[in-house]
């Protein structure tokens, strides 16, 4: 290796670094993403559950459905009630980043089998 070689690797090392560090902050962008939809899912699930259940007491669906929703960090976006069938649309905060601004929504159906 001769003088003029030395520390020649140095760019290429540090420009791959910065790709890996550039991968590594987008995968924890779409993990973030897929963690608040999965409990905008959980949330309306639930939502839903509680507002057929409200509806076979004959008690306020959409009002179980917000209830429900509110004690896991979601709100109710749509509530639509038919007959002994509810169908719950809910958001929940997604994450904040620069060019990140998600808020995901889920939508869930309950009602007699």
């Amino acid at each position: 290796m001769s003088a003029d070689d030395r520390g020649s690797a140095t760019v290429p090392a540090v420009a791959f670094l910065g790709v890996l560090l550039l991968l590594g902050v987008a995968l924890g962008a779409v993990a973030a993403v897929v963690v608040a939809h999965r409990s905008a899912q959980s949330a309306a699930d639930l939502a839903a559950l509680a507002a057929a259940a409200a509806l076979a007491d004959g008690g306020d669906g959409c009002g179980a459905a917000a209830s429900v929703a509110g004690a896991n960090d979601a709100e109710v976006t749509r509530c639509v009630l038919s007959g002994q069938e509810a169908r719950i649309r809910v958001r929940v905060v997604g994450p904040r980043w620069r060019v990140l601004d998600v808020d995901p929504e889920a939508e869930a159906r309950a009602g007699p089998a």
